[in-house]
């Protein structure tokens, strides 16, 4: 999920892998695959770089540091 900011500034969360698409109208909208629509305070290039972020931690392991990997063994 992440965080924008509706025109009238009000918060919400969206679940970022519904995004269809976003495009600068001049103000952003989303389009999320279901067909809804909203208009956002971010930017196209603010959008993104939650999603990836979103992405980012998604996809991230859960351990690190020594002996994470099966290849470190004692």
């Amino acid at each position: 999920m992440i965080r924008l900011t509706r025109l009238n500034a009000r918060e919400f969360v969206v679940n970022a892998e519904m995004i269809e698409f976003v495009e600068a109208l001049p103000d952003t909208m989303i389009s999320l695959v279901s067909g809804k629509k909203f208009f956002v305070a971010e930017s196209v290039d603010q959008v993104i770089a939650r999603v990836i972020d979103y992405q980012r931690q998604c996809h991230q392991p859960l351990f690190s540091g020594a002996g994470a990997s099966a290849g470190n063994q004692s």
